[in-house]
């Protein structure tokens, strides 16, 4: 009795998520903006042997904080592709694959109808939204489309929680974990596609997939490219317990913030975009000078970029996306003279991986409880 009282214990803490001590936890807005910028300005560091050491540390305590200092071993088994779509200059299929025995990610796969000897790969993470099927959007297809007609091989999927990946709800106590197992598979799959060219892998994402951008691009330096849109941010955490529900930024007297774990990109190209109506107001006077300066010990300055859109909200639009393109065409020989965003927006229903015709497979782990003992 004792043993099952414990157990069902347990499993209330693990589905609430209060399996962190609070002070560990650094959400929302945890500093003030001030507080933010002093952060930083404490923790430039005096050389690169200084950077190498700090960030090397701040790497340490993102795994261990989200109890992923030994990634899980890859399942193997063959992705799920089906319902080819052929498009203006470019396909659309829709993928699952597992990232965990059981747990299955769900996405499209842009791709160009142009030949190439070889492709750039882009993995396109999606934010927190009104719409709870983000992957979907208009805006999302036309990021995804535009990439593809100038020529990359593009991966969206989804959050936890979101469009077909309803095994789990998004409020799950480990989402930061798990969405990170899956951002590294998502990449692991991208990559074992014909043609991919490994020298020349970005991501880019907004808001919460912006968050899953810079923490892949610090975790794996496969990615060679890396666009956050919307997110980096001294002074805010991320407010999702997928951003912020594990101890990723504190422990004891040791701190970080998101602006040092964007900065591990250096000296990869990075470009931020920001704009006036969020926490990311303050890039061009706060985040993107602190980047300046970690770039700057690589003497590459040039490679770490700020579009900032004062008059803007905070979301994934065409200008944002006119500043990514140019970017992405900049470092990963893509065709500029090809962009074409698409008339034709998808519906939810052609995009879906999990239909009658193509059901869950059977041995999907169901719930949030069952998915917390696998991570």
């Amino acid at each position: 009795m004792k043993k099952t009282i414990g157990l069902l214990f347990f499993t209330i803490l693990v589905c609430t998520g209060q399996l962190y001590s609070q002070a560990e936890l650094c959400q929302g807005a945890y500093f003030t903006e001030q507080q933010g910028y002093d952060f930083l300005q404490s923790h430039i560091p005096v050389s690169l042997e200084a950077w190498t050491e700090r960030s090397e540390k701040i790497v340490r305590q993102i795994k261990a904080g989200m109890q992923l200092e030994q990634m899980p071993a890859p399942v193997g088994t063959a992705p799920i592709i089906h319902s080819r779509k052929v498009m203006d200059g470019y396909t659309v299929e829709n993928v699952a694959f597992e990232s965990l025995p059981g747990f299955y990610v769900t996405g499209n796969l842009y791709r160009p109808l142009r030949k190439e000897k070889s492709y750039p790969g882009i993995l396109c993470p999606h934010g927190h939204f009104s719409n709870p099927d983000t992957r979907f959007n208009e805006d999302t297809q036309k990021r995804c489309a535009g990439l593809a007609r100038m020529g990359a091989v593009v991966f969206v999927w989804d959050m936890v929680g979101y469009g077909d990946s309803k095994q789990v709800t998004h409020t799950i106590a480990k989402a930061l974990k798990l969405q990170t197992i899956n951002s590294i598979r998502a990449l692991d799959f991208l990559l074992s596609l014909p043609g991919v060219d490994s020298n020349r892998i970005a991501v880019t994402g907004e808001s919460g997939g912006g968050t899953q951008s810079f923490i892949l691009t610090a975790l794996d330096k496969r990615i060679k490219v890396a666009v956050p849109c919307v997110m980096v941010s001294a002074h805010f955490f991320g407010g999702c317990v997928c951003e912020s529900g594990m101890p990723i930024h504190k422990k004891g007297d040791y701190q970080t913030n998101n602006t040092e774990i964007a900065a591990i990109a250096a000296p990869r190209p990075m470009l931020l975009i920001s704009d006036g109506a969020d926490w990311t107001k303050n890039n061009p006077t706060t985040e993107y000078p602190y980047l300046q300066k970690i770039y700057a010990l690589y003497n590459q300055q040039a490679r770490v970029e700020n579009v900032h859109l004062p008059n803007e909200k905070h979301d994934y639009g065409p200008s944002k996306r006119k500043a990514m393109y140019a970017f992405m065409a900049k470092y990963l020989q893509l065709h500029p003279d090809q962009l074409k965003e698409p008339g034709t927006i998808l519906s939810q229903s052609e995009l879906s991986v999990f239909d009658q015709q193509h059901p869950l497979p059977s041995n999907a782990l169901k719930g949030d409880a069952a998915v917390m003992v696998l991570l």
